[in-house]
Formats: structure tokens, sequence, C-alpha cells
């Protein structure tokens, strides 16, 4: 019937790699229940992704069927974020070290002891948290924009800078600037080349997230906690040096708030990590899929 349908020929073979498809999964861990993207064989070396702001696992909807071929991966939302839900009588308190403890609450439901881990943004901070604390179960970083130094940071965090040291309400509200649908979009486009080639449901699908009751407060409470993560810097430098896992720094070159030179800096801690640098903003992943994966299956091959 196939063949009639579609005309005269050689018949039509269809394959799917079911190791490819990707499953949305919650599970409970610390008393939230907590949305994952799963993907490959469930027996494979596995890799977690972990997203950073304002976005969810959903950045990672390219960058998953290409390394599931080989590898079990796996990519939570962080409470806050994406599709985990926070009961309101959890009174969860958003703090980095708190998103920290949930996603080890959350490797310890899914059984996952070993594995190696994609930081990018706010997941850096909160995966190198679980990295310094037990190194043993790290194989090998990628670091996608995700800072562990001083240099990384651009001038684009005065603002920031100036909120930490006076919460005040004036100083409050210009950090309120960074959460509307305008300043999410920009994230996204800014220093790439040609912003057709960023899917819209990407920042819209963040800035509808990000609209939820209650949101806008989370992610204020993050923004103040941030400073914390500088005052860690050092304690993520000494497992890169004393680890000296396989290390990729990946870096979307333009990106406006993490620079170049905090992708470079990894080398200072771990002489064999790998560099390199994609002309492109902030979500590398938006335009550079396809080089993230093939340096990724390079660094873990």
């Amino acid at each position: 019937m196939l063949d009639k349908l579609l005309g005269s020929g050689d018949p039509v073979t269809i394959k799917t790699n079911f190791m490819e498809l990707v499953m949305n999964r919650t599970i409970q861990a610390d008393g939230v229940n907590i949305f994952y993207r799963e993907a490959g064989a469930p027996d494979a070396p596995a890799i977690l992704l972990m997203h950073g702001f304002p976005t969810s696992s959903h950045m990672f909807r390219k960058l998953i069927p290409l390394l599931a071929t080989k590898y079990r991966v796996i990519a939570p939302d962080l409470p806050g974020f994406g599709f985990t839900e926070v009961p309101a009588e959890r009174n969860y308190e958003y703090t980095f070290d708190n998103l920290a403890r949930t996603m080890e609450a959350f490797l310890q439901a899914i059984k996952l002891d070993k594995f190696a881990m994609y930081v990018f943004d706010y997941g850096a901070p909160v995966g190198l948290r679980l990295a310094a604390a037990k190194p043993e179960r790290i194989t090998a970083l990628v670091s996608q924009n995700g800072n562990a130094y001083l240099e990384g940071l651009s001038d684009g965090w005065s603002p920031m800078r100036k909120h930490w040291a006076d919460p005040n309400e004036e100083n409050t509200n210009v950090m309120r600037g960074f959460l509307t649908p305008e300043a999410t979009k920009w994230q996204y486009t800014h220093g790439v080349a040609d912003p057709s080639q960023v899917d819209p449901e990407s920042y819209t699908l963040d800035s509808a997230l990000m609209a939820r009751p209650g949101n806008i407060d989370i992610q204020l409470e993050l923004f103040y906690d941030y400073r914390k993560n500088l005052e860690l810097y050092p304690v993520f430098q000494e497992f890169f040096r004393k680890a000296r896992v396989p290390t990729l720094a990946i870096w979307g070159k333009n990106d406006p708030f993490f620079t170049p030179p905090g992708a470079e800096a990894y080398r200072r801690d771990n002489p064999k990590a790998i560099v390199q640098l994609l002309d492109t903003g902030h979500f590398a992943l938006e335009t550079h899929a396809e080089e993230i994966g093939k340096a990724i299956h390079a660094l873990l091959d």
C-alpha cells in the first residue's frame, strides 16, 4: 500500500534508532518533582547536562540526539526553571547551595554514580559543587560558557555587582530588567552572526516560564545569591588541579557575560584542558550544536 501511495520505485525503508529517542520523565527528590530528559542506552557511559539561566533542559534539544548514539544522556531542570515543580509546602530557599543539594538528591534517586558532566552558565556553579564534593565520580568535564574564574566575568556584571553591594529597591529594579522577554531574546541573539539560526521557541518558552506567578522573585533571589559562587571559585579550581579529568572548555566567544579569558583559564589548573572558541554568543548550542557534539565525542573517545 505504501509503495502504491508513493508511486513506482524502490521500496521505502523507514529506520528509527530508539536509543536516540528522548524520554521526558519526572522523579521526586529532596521534596521536589524534578523533570528531566533522558536518552541513550541505560547501560551506556553517562553524561549529565546542566543548563543555565534563564533556560532549562530544553536548551539541549539539539545536542541530546547527537550524544545518545553512544552515551546515556540525562538533562534535569533545576528548581525554579523549566518543568521542575517545587511544592509550596516545601518552603524552598533558592540558593545555589540548595540547587546543588537537590541535584545531589536527584543523582541518588536515579542511581547515577559515575558520569561526565556538561555545565553551562548557572549549571557551572551547581555542577562544580557536585564535582568538588565527590570528584571520584566525574569522568570528564565539558564547560560551555560555564565560568569558574574571575577573569571570565565581563563588564556586563557591573549592575549585578552593584546589586550585591547594596540590594536596595533601585538596584533590585535594575536587575528586574534582565528578566523581561526582550532581555531574554537578546541573550540568545547577541553575538550571533545570523540571528535567524536561533529558534524562536527557545527564548519564547523561557519567557513564558519566567512569567509564572512567583518566578521573578525566585530569579531575584538567585541573582543576589550568585555572589557566593565567586567565593567558591578557588574550590572549583582545586578540583580542576587535583582531578585532572579530560576537560573541554568550549565557548561562544561573543558572550556578553562570560568572556574567552574564562575559557583559557581552565588550562592554568589543567594544562591538558582543550579550549575551543566558537564565533557565536552565549547560547552556543543554538548555532553550533554539531560542532559541540563532535568536540564532546572526541573528548570522551
